[in-house]
């Protein structure tokens, strides 16, 4: 599965609009690394990052783990708000 389709879907799942969810694949300076930017709506970002920052710990771990077993690559996965 594509890096940015799984990131989408596991984030499209933890917020109650799923439609204002916007996830992008940005180039990288290192040929090895992959950067990712979630924009979430203001209100949903604790849904997102979760207590203590752990369900934004845990999207990361599963998409890195994802990127390891198909293209060995570094995921950087950046959530921001608007």
């Amino acid at each position: 599965m594509e890096l940015v389709k799984l990131t989408e879907t596991i984030v499209k799942e933890l917020v109650s609009d799923p439609e204002l969810v916007t996830v992008k694949e940005f180039p990288s300076d290192e040929e090895d690394t992959v950067t990712i930017e979630v924009m979430v709506p203001e209100d949903q970002m604790g849904r997102v990052i979760g207590k203590e920052g752990k369900l934004a710990k845990a999207l990361r771990t599963i998409v890195q783990a994802s990127s390891y077993i198909n293209d060995n690559k570094k995921v950087n996965i950046n959530i921001d708000s608007y």
